[in-house]
């Protein structure tokens, strides 16, 4: 995996995937997702998260468990499936969140792509493409926010 690297200090999720303008939406609570989520997010978001991010396209194909060729089809086609949305807005959400432990979006990212003990050994970026993996992440950034060894 590259690098990842913000051009901003902490975002949020609203943010990272392109805001209310590519959203189309204002989503303030957990539940404004789930609409979005359901009729499938703007390609544009891809791109967002990617120029924010710095990560490639190609890592975030792979860290999503979504085939390249297929983040470059739904560009063409303008919208996400949703279940390609889920993934992607479960990524954003757990980039704010490492961003809110580290209160640093450099930190954070390093951190998603460090090696962690507490994760078997594995990146938690590698572990975002499944709901589980990504409850790990979670619960590993709360045992770190809490001063746990994590």
């Amino acid at each position: 995996m590259s690098t990842i690297s913000l051009n901003t200090s902490l975002v949020s999720a609203v943010t990272l995937l392109g805001g209310e303008g590519v959203l189309r939406a204002k989503p303030r609570v957990v539940m404004d997702w789930i609409p979005l989520v359901r009729r499938g997010l703007p390609s544009a978001c891809v791109d967002a998260v990617v120029r924010t991010t710095r990560i490639t396209q190609s890592d975030l194909a792979h860290a999503l468990a979504i085939p390249e060729r297929t983040l470059a089809r739904r560009k063409r086609e303008g919208a996400l499936s949703p279940e390609e949305s889920a993934k992607l807005v479960r990524f954003a959400r757990v980039v704010e969140r490492a961003e809110t432990v580290f209160e640093d979006a450099d930190s954070a990212l390093n951190w998603l792509q460090s090696p962690n003990a507490s994760l078997g050994g594995v990146t938690p970026l590698s572990l975002l493409d499944t709901d589980i993996g990504a409850d790990s992440v979670l619960d590993t950034l709360g045992r770190i926010e809490h001063g746990v060894f994590a």
